[in-house]
Formats: C-alpha cells, sequence, structure tokens
C-alpha cells in the first residue's frame, strides 16, 4: 500500500469513526444495534470515486483521484457527511445517487433483517447499501441488487469487489423483481414508485416484510401470501430519485392555486397529495387533511389485494380509500 493509500485510508477511517457517532446520536438504530458494526465497516469511500456537490454554479464534482491533496481530502471527508450524494447526472437530470447514511440506517432497522433472509434490493445505486446488507447478513449470496442501468450495476458490482463482496447484481426492471433468484424474506427499494409492483409479492414468501418508498414516505407492507400485503407507513420523510422502467413514478403535476400559503408550506400535506394522485382536488385534499387534524404519515397505510392497491387512512375498510396503480 502506497503513501496515497495509506493517508486516504487514515482519513476514511476517521471521518467512518465521525459518521458512525453522528447516527449513533441520532438513535437510528436503537432497535436494532447489529447495523453499527455494518456501518462501521463497509467504507464508503470506495462506493463513491466520484460524486458531485451543488454549489451556486452548478455541481463540483469531487474526485478521489485527483491530484491536489486537499481535493482528494474534500473527497474523503464528505464521503462520510450524513448527506446524499449524487453520483450520476445526465443532461442536468439526477439519475443515482447514494442516499443519506442515517435514513439507510433507518431503512435497514425497519427491513428488520433476520439471519438466514434471503433480500431483494431494488435500485442498486453505487452498491454501498447491498455492501451493509451482505456484511450483515455474512452471506453474500443472501443479497440480489437490481437496477434498470447496465452502467449503474457494472460500476456497482466493481465497487462491491473493491469492498470485498460479491452479492447479485442484476441489470433490468426492478419492478419485476428477479423471479429467478426468488423467493425472498425481504425486498427494500431505494427508488420512488407510484405503487407496490405486485411481482414482487408473488416472489416473497409469506410473512416477508417489504420497504419501499412511496409520495413522500417510507411504506413497510406484510405479506401474506402472493397476492396480498398491508402496512403502514413510518413516520419519517424520505425523498428517492424515481424507478425508470415500468413501475416509473410520474409528476405530481398538481396545482396549489387557490389554496392557502400554509397549505403550500405544510410538507405532510404535500405527502397527502402525492398519495392521492388526483383521486381528490386539493381543496377537497386539504379540507379533509384540516378535519382529521393533520394527520402524519404514520396514520396512513397500503392494503394490496390481487389487482387492487388502495391507500387509507387509519382504517384499510374505510372511510378514507383511495385506488393506486
Amino acid at each position: 500500500m502506497g503513501a496515497y493509500d495509506i493517508e486516504i485510508e487514515g482519513l476514511a477511517a476517521e471521518a467512518r469513526a465521525a459518521l458512525v457517532r453522528e447516527i449513533d446520536a441520532d438513535g437510528a438504530w436503537a432497535e436494532d444495534p447489529v447495523w453499527r458494526e455494518a456501518f462501521a465497516q463497509v467504507p464508503r469511500h470506495l462506493f463513491v470515486p466520484y460524486y458531485y456537490v451543488a454549489g451556486r454554479g452548478g455541481y463540483e464534482r469531487r474526485w478521489g483521484q485527483s491530484p491536489n491533496p486537499e481535493a482528494r481530502e474534500r473527497w474523503v471527508r464528505g464521503a462520510y457527511d450524513d448527506v446524499p450524494l449524487a453520483t450520476r447526472l445526465r443532461d442536468g437530470e439526477l439519475l443515482s445517487s447514494s442516499s443519506q447514511p442515517s435514513l439507510m440506517a433507518r431503512m435497514l432497522v425497519a427491513l428488520r433483517v433476520e439471519d438466514g433472509d434471503r433480500v431483494l434490493e431494488v435500485g442498486a445505486g453505487t452498491g454501498y447499501n447491498a455492501a451493509l446488507l451482505a456484511h450483515r447478513l455474512g452471506d453474500d449470496d443472501l443479497v440480489t441488487s437490481i437496477d434498470l442501468e447496465p452502467e449503474i450495476t457494472e460500476s456497482a458490482r466493481q465497487h462491491l469487489a473493491a469492498a470485498g463482496h460479491h452479492p447479485v447484481v442484476v441489470t433490468g426492471d426492478g419492478a419485476r423483481g428477479v423471479p429467478e433468484r426468488a423467493p425472498f424474506d425481504r425486498v427494500i427499494a431505494t427508488c420512488a414508485l407510484p405503487t407496490v409492483p405486485r411481482a414482487w409479492l408473488a416472489q416473497c414468501r409469506p410473512g416477508a416484510r417489504v420497504l419501499t418508498p412511496l409520495s413522500t414516505g417510507l411504506l413497510t407492507l406484510t405479506v401474506r401470501d402472493g397476492e396480498h400485503a398491508e402496512g403502514r407507513f413510518l413516520p419519517s420523510a424520505a425523498y428517492f430519485v424515481p424507478l425508470r422502467g415500468e413501475g416509473r413514478a410520474h409528476p405530481d403535476g398538481m396545482s396549489l392555486a387557490g389554496l392557502p400559503d400554509r397549505a403550500r408550506e405544510q410538507e405532510l400535506f404535500r405527502f397527502l397529495l402525492v398519495l392521492l394522485r388526483g383521486t381528490l382536488d386539493p381543496r377537497e385534499a386539504y379540507g379533509l387533511w384540516e378535519r382529521e387534524g393533520e394527520p402524519d404519515r404514520g396514520r396512513y397505510g397500503v392494503t394490496v389485494a390481487g389487482e387492487r392497491a388502495w391507500a387509507w387512512l387509519d382504517d384499510p375498510e374505510g372511510p378514507y380509500l383511495w385506488p393506486l396503480p
């Protein structure tokens, strides 16, 4: 190992320890502290050899092979900031990112992974999340990750190999799952979807747990069988790059004209609007939201029953039900 590598590894270890302390203080893995070791051991900087930081003049590219020592230090320290990192851009559009580590920690805890579980990850990203899963499970073959973009899956494989992990990384439409690797005990998506793909349920064992971004929240579902699942949203907000492929999310495009200024500022109201996807007029939605005491995410849930899927407030039997695609 050369002097450059020793310098980088030393900086990375210091920054990684600081990140773990920060997530510790946030209490993200209090319910399942086994994840602390995964975050302490898996080197995030190997998964982001370069990334982009937004600035006044656009995006600044930080690169681990920069000839400038100060730039290299900014890169490695920034790799362990508790923030999402933009990793792929195309014509100004964000294609892929490495999620905020504390959010990843909360999601992995909420997934309730147990020893021996087979896990499907939808949205390979940099490969960092798959590495955390593989480290936790102690068996690379239990983890399958899928992404539509060949460039993303190939770089994820390279990053994983550099970190000493070799889970199965598949190029394909995440909404279709990976039937040849089924059945799964856990499914976790790291991209936003408009509904719950039925293919996931068909590829799950009964009792499996699904965690997926929906609207601006995180939905947790328990799978009853290949056609039925139900669950609620976690209380925290979550914003992800939309899934590309058949199950891709579409922008809501809703006008807030005519609503009180307060409605524009209420993030929980916008969560409801996106979840409704136009099934209620925004004014009617705002009236409902106020009447029901400005409900937080934890009061909403989703039920999937065969070809039907619906979101609900408080009770899956109603009175507040809204169809999902």
